[in-house]
């Protein structure tokens, strides 16, 4: 089941625009998702470093990733800068190195003239 974004009282579902397209540039995992000393990225890193992510299994990391940003429905849709970037929340699960599952939820950016969707960040999603 997919989660729907609510307009007027229709749920609407989508998916992430040009999707197949979705990119995670390499210095997303070098220099922010696994950096021990980026200001933000440091606790994306502890989190991924705990389950089992690191600089030797980017390739599992970015392949988890961009199958929840082409495959699962779009959560929630930020415009408030959409001359500039929208963003777009997709939440997912990841098959840890540790053999676990982790639900994360994704933000996935398009700027402005561009149509390449690409992640911006990744944050897990504490269990209730």
């Amino acid at each position: 089941m997919g989660y729907g974004l609510i307009h007027r009282a229709i749920i609407i579902l989508m998916k992430l625009p040009n999707r197949k397209n979705a990119i995670i540039r390499r210095e997303k995992f070098t220099k922010y998702l696994l950096s021990q000393t980026h200001r933000d990225g440091k606790s994306k890193a502890k989190f991924l470093n705990i389950i089992g992510f690191n600089y030797t299994n980017i390739d599992m990391l970015e392949h988890a990733l961009l199958e929840i940003g082409r495959s699962n429905e779009v959560k929630e849709v930020d415009k408030r800068k959409k001359k500039i970037v929208i963003k777009y929340v997709i939440n997912g699960v990841i098959d840890a190195p540790n053999g676990n599952k982790y639900n994360v939820m994704t933000v996935w950016a398009i700027d402005a003239g561009s149509k390449i969707p690409h992640l911006t960040t990744i944050r897990p999603i504490p269990v209730v």
